[in-house]
């Protein structure tokens, strides 16, 4: 036997397989149409830019390459020099720092209150 919910007693109720397949609301099959893109049409073809593409500035992929697949036995993540090094050494410091500031609030929430 098949079944169904039934949206005027709120309960399960017998049905026929052809209504049970297919519930309240729900059609069978693919819509007809599809539905119309939002942003259908570009707001600048392709054709008005030219041959080639601009973009803004130039392409640093091949540089940025060679300086880090260079094999000079520094880490990768201090590869670009003075930079990275501040960087590095910010964060270490934040890390630390934080680390301690959380020890000592621990310390102080770890004392009885004096009354």
């Amino acid at each position: 036997m098949y079944y169904k919910f039934s949206g005027f007693t709120q309960r399960l109720t017998g049905s026929l397989p052809s209504s049970a397949h297919n519930p309240q609301g729900l059609r069978p099959g693919v819509p007809s149409e599809a539905p119309t893109m939002i942003f259908a049409t570009p707001t600048k073809l392709v054709s008005e830019s030219g041959p080639s593409l601009e973009y803004m500035s130039a392409n640093k992929v091949p540089d940025l390459q060679r300086i880090f697949q260079s094999s000079d036995g520094i880490p990768v993540h201090l590869k670009r020099g003075v930079p990275d090094r501040l960087l590095y050494r910010t964060t270490m410091a934040l890390t630390i720092g934080g680390a301690l500031y959380c020890l000592v609030a621990l310390y102080i929430a770890s004392q009885p209150k004096n009354k």
